[in-house]
């Protein structure tokens, strides 16, 4: 504030030395004008500009004196300034110094306290996570030994399984080598196709309908393994020879050729399986082929469907057909021939008993005329209990009403009180005229509306007092 107010008076001072040398020359401008004019006023002037001079002199002594004071107190202001900013930077380093010295004693503090923290956190850390480790370790050490156990009992049972499939194989191989030994022995390969094509015929057939062992020519030792019994003229039957037969030995060549690959082996492999094959036709024929009493052809059975394919696929069966009068049947065409053998018996049996179904429908259409009758007479009985009924409901009905029209009319509430007989309502005038209807129902229509117009007779207009109706029924 000092420097301010000092320099303010500078300025003024200054200014006030401008303005008085501005007018010490407008003063001289008007002095030289008026010597011009005038040159009596020279000394006027002379001494005016004299005294006038004197007067700036003493001014410009006055200002260089104020001047001289003015710095004076300039200076004096600036070093009191100084020694104030001094001091004042002495306060503010010493503050800034004590300042500088709390902000390290509290940074001091909180880093301490800090490190307190985060060496409590870090401790607790490490505990909750030796804890987790550890339930972590007790987890996985539990799944492992689970994992383990289950493992090894799925282990113990796998091995358990494959010491039951290893049985069940030595089993199946046992099985196999019994099975290779039925099928090595001719016999034994004629009885299994027996077997199979007697469970065929068992199946589809009745027992009536087919035999077993069957001597079909009536003469010689010669017996075919089934016959199936076909209807002939009259009443006599037919035989159908079926044979089975199993060429085991010829078909494992064949199907060892196939493994093999060998076109040569598998040609004669195949030859020989067709020699068998007709060589075992030819013999039902001249076995078993004896018309009349046999059909002109026989069916040979043939065990297993692989056997029947590759008979076919090497067309025997046309040449059985033409050469020897024999077909050839696996397991499924022979279901299906016999199958369609049994719709044959039923076609048949229809047409016997035909006859028989004449009669009965000519029985059913006389007794159904009579039927006819009693229905007619039923409906004109019908017809005369609706005219009765018709007369009952009109004539009789009319009649009552005119005479009830001469008894006064009770309010609703006491007619409901005397028909409630005891507070059933209005439904006990039903119940109590259930046992009419019931006798109307049973045949006896005398007991009820009948005999009340027996007693007043039809037509007849005599008053009947109230209460005399109940009494007669």
């Amino acid at each position: 504030m000092t420097d301010t107010i000092l320099i303010y008076i500078l300025l003024a001072v200054s200014a006030i030395s401008a303005i008085l040398a501005a007018m010490a020359v407008s003063n001289s401008k008007k002095l030289s004008e008026q010597l011009n004019n005038t040159t009596r006023d020279d000394e006027i002037l002379s001494r005016e500009l004299e005294a006038m001079h004197r007067s700036q002199q003493a001014t410009v002594q006055t200002i260089q004196t104020s001047f001289q004071t003015f710095g004076e107190v300039i200076s004096a202001n600036q070093k009191t300034s100084a020694e104030a900013v001094d001091n004042r930077l002495k306060d503010l380093n010493t503050r800034f110094s004590a300042m500088a010295v709390e902000n390290e004693q509290k940074l001091e503090n909180i880093r301490m306290s800090m490190e307190r923290k985060i060496s409590a956190l870090t401790e607790d850390n490490n505990k909750q996570l030796e804890q987790m480790r550890q339930t972590v370790d007790e987890k996985l050490q539990k799944t492992l030994e689970d994992r383990i156990g289950q493992s090894f009992k799925v282990v113990s049972e796998r091995l358990e399984a494959v010491y039951k499939g290893l049985g069940e194989m030595q089993n199946l191989a046992a099985g196999v080598g019994d099975l290779k030994k039925v099928l090595s022995n001719v016999k034994t390969r004629g009885i299994l196709g027996e077997v199979q094509l007697g469970a065929i015929l068992e199946q589809i057939l009745s027992p009536e309908q087919y035999e077993e062992n069957v001597n079909v020519k009536g003469t010689g030792a010669e017996r075919v393994e089934f016959a199936v019994k076909l209807p002939g003229s009259g009443d006599g039957h037919v035989w159908l020879p079926i044979d089975a037969k199993f060429p085991g030995d010829a078909y494992a060549r064949l199907m060892d050729a196939y493994e093999t690959g060998d076109m040569a082996m598998i040609e004669e492999a195949g030859k020989n399986l067709e020699t068998v094959i007709k060589k075992e036709a030819r013999d039902i024929r001249d076995k078993y082929i004896q018309p009349p009493q046999t059909t002109d052809f026989a069916i040979m059975f043939l065990p297993f469907e692989g056997l029947y394919a590759e008979v076919l696929r090497r067309g025997l069966l046309e040449i059985l057909q033409r050469d020897y009068k024999v077909n050839i049947a696996g397991p499924t065409t022979m279901a299906a021939l016999l199958n369609s053998l049994q719709m044959g018996f039923r076609t048949l049996a229809i047409q016997k008993h035909s006859s028989e179904v004449w009669n009965i429908l000519g029985a059913v259409k006389t007794e159904f005329e009579k039927f006819g009758t009693v229905l007619a007479s039923t409906r004109l009985k019908i017809e005369r209990a609706n005219d009765d009924l018709d007369k009952l409901i009109g004539t009789r009905t009319n009649m009552i009403m005119r005479q009830l029209n001469k008894v006064t009319k009770l309010p609703e509430q006491k007619a409901d009180e005397i028909f409630s007989l005891g507070g059933t309502g209005r439904g006990s005038v039903e119940d109590d005229l259930g046992p009419v209807r019931q006798e109307q129902g049973s045949g006896r229509p005398d007991q009820s509306f009948g005999a009340y117009a027996a007693d007043t007779g039809e037509g007849s207009d005599e008053s009947i007092p109230y209460g005399t109706y109940d009494e007669k029924e």
